[in-house]
This record gives C-alpha cells, sequence and structure tokens, in this order.
C-alpha cells in the first residue's frame, strides 16, 4: 500500500507555478496537472495572486491562470535550490563513499589473509 505525503504549501505553490511556467491553464487544468482539489487550489492561487507571481486573464467566459515574471523569477529560484539541495546530497554521499571504501578493502584483505 502507498501512502501519499501531504504537501507543504511552498511544495503547492511551486507545482502551481511549475505548471503554468508553459502556458496559461484554468483552474480545472491547473487541478489535473497538480493533482490538487479545486478549493486548496483555490485558495493557493488566490495567495498566488496577492503577492503578484500569478495573474488572472479572462477571456470571454473562462478564466485563465498565467505566470508572471515575478512569479518565474520564483519558481527558478525554487528550482535551482533544490538542484543545489541535490548536489549537496551527491557530494555529502560521495564523501561517505570515499571513508569507507578504504574500510572494505581492508576487511576483504585481512579475510583473504585468513584463508
Amino acid at each position: 500500500m502507498c501512502v501519499k505525503m501531504r504537501k507543504s504549501k511552498l511544495e503547492c505553490y511551486e507545482e502551481i507555478l511549475g505548471a503554468l511556467v508553459k502556458k496559461p491553464l484554468t483552474i480545472d487544468n491547473i487541478a489535473y496537472e497538480t493533482g490538487m482539489e479545486c478549493t486548496v487550489l483555490k485558495q493557493r492561487l488566490d495567495f498566488l495572486m496577492k503577492n503578484g507571481l500569478v495573474e488572472e486573464r479572462v477571456s470571454g467566459k473562462k478564466t485563465a491562470y498565467g505566470i508572471t515574471e515575478r512569479g518565474l523569477a520564483v519558481y527558478r529560484t525554487l528550482s535551482f535550490q533544490k538542484y543545489l539541495e541535490k548536489v549537496a546530497n551527491t557530494i555529502r554521499t560521495m564523501d561517505e563513499a570515499i571513508h569507507v571504501i578504504p574500510l572494505i578493502e581492508d576487511n576483504e584483505n585481512s579475510e583473504s589473509e585468513n584463508y
């Protein structure tokens, strides 16, 4: 059984911005792209609009939401931060491996001497 962890608000905001990077979308399209319920999504969109990251674009009876230049800058910053965290984790893992490899080699050498 797979347990889905609840997303933080920041993760939700980032997902919404990511969905809007390519083109403006309706609330239904954003909900589909992000897997969010429309009521929660509307709250997150309201916050993003109040902070100038997303704007409403009304065309006839249809309302679409588009990312602003400020929103794009925030999205890129969040994406870059994630990238840096991955790099840092990789470096940490490699550093740990460098310390473990000599121990494994020593252990293998001592075992082969016993035979």
